[in-house]
């Protein structure tokens, strides 16, 4: 054999010993998800874990799945035009929290479901939202609100606080301090556009339904004047009206933190107090 052919063959033999390496020690991509496949295959192939809870399981809070929660591995997910987004599931003095979506993949090995299933199995005649109010660079405290049912700015209000829709209160500003240091005093917010007051569109419409008079402290309403380029804003009264203070379009009612809403109502700056994250409760 001439040296060319064997220099040849050497070559071809060590060609095929690199490809048989390969082969055995290379390991097998995952396969790309499918475009007509849901969004928890989606989820379960790009972290490879298989969904192993189920919301009832999830509201029966066994002392494994309590354990899953508090570390941190239970996200709820949904999917849009927008993408992937998944909400923290936490658990917080016995009350658990479903925070607001933001556009970011659950964590790998997270356990996930669906928004819908899991706001599904909530009571929707008495929702229980949160607002976590901050300034000065760290959060102050919790607002709870209980929603009232059958009233559309209450469902616009839950809305704002899943982020479901794609915008919410998170990371918002309180713009205004009505009638501060004086009966009926109130805090605005709720202009998710940073227009200082002048924006906050609504994301549905409000109009209708039967809304409660209040002149009470922790009272949740919406601005009854407001344009449609304001509708998703909301005050909530920090003291209680006095003779003819009764305000209308009420949906809903402190029912603990509302001292950390008259810490933020007295803040030198108002417009420096951020609603830090939000969500809804979901053992009710």
């Amino acid at each position: 054999m001439k040296y060319g052919q064997v220099r040849e063959a050497i070559r071809t033999a060590l060609d095929a010993l690199a490809a048989e390496t390969d082969a055995t020690h290379t390991p097998a991509l995952p396969p790309h998800p499918d475009p007509a496949s849901t969004i928890m295959d989606k989820i379960n192939t790009i972290t490879k874990m298989p969904q192993q809870i189920t919301v009832e399981n999830l509201l029966e809070m066994s002392q494994h799945i309590k354990t899953l929660v508090e570390d941190g591995l239970v996200f709820a997910v949904q999917e849009d035009q927008g993408g992937i987004r998944s909400s923290r599931i936490t658990l917080e003095n016995d009350q658990m929290y479903m925070h607001c979506l933001q556009v970011q993949l659950p964590p790998p090995h997270a356990h996930t479901l669906q928004v819908s299933e899991v706001l599904g199995a909530t009571d929707p005649s008495s929702t229980l939202v949160h607002l976590d109010l901050g300034w000065g660079g760290s959060t102050r405290g919790r607002v709870h609100i209980r929603l009232s049912p059958n009233t559309p700015a209450a469902r616009q209000f839950m809305l704002m606080c899943t982020g479901q829709t794609g915008v919410s209160y998170r990371n918002t500003k309180l713009h205004d301090v009505w009638n501060k240091g004086r009966p009926g005093e109130c805090v605005w917010g709720g202009d998710y556009e940073g227009k200082g007051g002048a924006g906050g569109a609504g994301i549905t419409d409000i109009s209708g339904g039967q809304y409660r008079e209040s002149r009470r402290a922790g009272a949740v309403r919406w601005r009854w004047y407001a344009a449609a380029a304001t509708a998703a804003q909301f005050a909530i009264t920090t003291r209680d009206g006095e003779g003819g203070w009764l305000f209308p379009t009420v949906f809903g009612e402190v029912v603990s933190g509302l001292e950390v809403v008259r810490a933020a109502a007295n803040h030198s700056d108002i417009t420096q107090v951020t609603v830090v994250d939000c969500g809804i409760v979901l053992n009710q």
